[in-house]
């Protein structure tokens, strides 16, 4: 199985050639070339340490709408084979990259945000296949909104919290006071 762009058996058909080659007993075998999600990982600029390819979402709405909602606490560089427009909602303004014709004449790297993406393709259609890299929510986006969580409740209930689970009280205001990034003086005042 051989093309001229990318690496046909990664979300590809070529994954069910591989699979009926095997079950006939035909050695397959592989020679190292560029998947457009590498490529596009590799090109992006965006952190290559830890990455989750989703390859094509799913066509079925609650499903698709299931693996986006995983998507929103993803830590990890994220590849997508999918349009922009249908991410905005779900997994807010973050950076992206959109990568096309990757390996080809006209590749390009179109580095913005998710909503800038959005409003540049109200205007222009996209056109070739796209690979979106998509940046990670950061471990800060996390705290901030664990910390808000916790601010949405009085400071009694969230020491009640911890205290109906026969956590001490001194030791539920030092949690507290992580929790909501203050001191344990204002929490011991409060």
């Amino acid at each position: 199985l051989i093309t001229d762009a990318g690496t046909p058996g990664i979300s590809d058909p070529g994954e069910e050639l591989v699979a009926m080659c095997q079950e006939a007993g035909i050695t397959v075998t592989a020679v190292p070339g560029a998947a457009a999600c590498i490529t596009a990982l590799t090109i992006s600029g965006l952190s290559t340490r830890r990455f989750a390819f989703e390859a094509f979402l799913p066509t079925d709405k609650k499903e698709r709408q299931a693996v986006l909602n995983e998507l929103t606490e993803e830590t990890r560089t994220m590849i997508v084979y999918e349009a922009p427009q249908l991410l905005l909602a779900t997994l807010g303004d973050r950076r992206i990259r959109i990568c096309r014709e990757l390996t080809k004449k006209h590749e390009t790297v179109f580095a913005t945000t998710i909503s800038a993406a959005v409003e540049y393709y109200k205007e222009q259609e996209p056109k070739g296949e796209c690979v979106l890299v998509i940046e990670g929510k950061s471990r800060q986006e996390q705290i901030e909104e664990e910390r808000q969580k916790w601010e949405e409740m009085s400071i009694q209930e969230h020491m009640d919290y911890y205290m109906d689970q026969g956590i001490q009280k001194k030791e539920a205001m030092k949690m507290v006071a992580k929790d909501r990034g203050v001191g344990k003086r204002d929490i011991y005042q409060a």
